[in-house]
């Protein structure tokens, strides 16, 4: 399992739009993902779970992994969110 924490750094935060971009990106990987936000974890593969969570710019989340690609999966969207879920870097 591998986890790192990301400061979301887009104004409107992980919404329709951006949320889509993140799954497409997480849905690239065979490892397992979940975002965490405070206590609630749901999987980053879902946009239901990932727009339950509410998440707003300036909000910082946990993206976790498990499984055989689950470091190159977390560094990848972490980068993603970095970006502002651009994939311009």
């Amino acid at each position: 399992m591998f986890v790192k924490e990301v400061m979301v750094q887009n104004q409107v935060g992980l919404h329709a739009r951006p949320a889509t971009f993140f799954i497409q990106k997480a849905n690239e990987f065979k490892s397992s993902i979940w975002i965490e936000k405070e206590e609630r974890r749901v999987n980053a593969k879902s946009l239901l779970g990932i727009l339950s969570l509410g998440i707003v710019g300036g909000t910082s989340i946990k993206i976790i992994a498990d499984g055989a690609d689950e470091v190159v999966a977390v560094e990848a969207l972490v980068d993603l969110v970095t970006n502002g879920f651009s994939d311009q870097g």
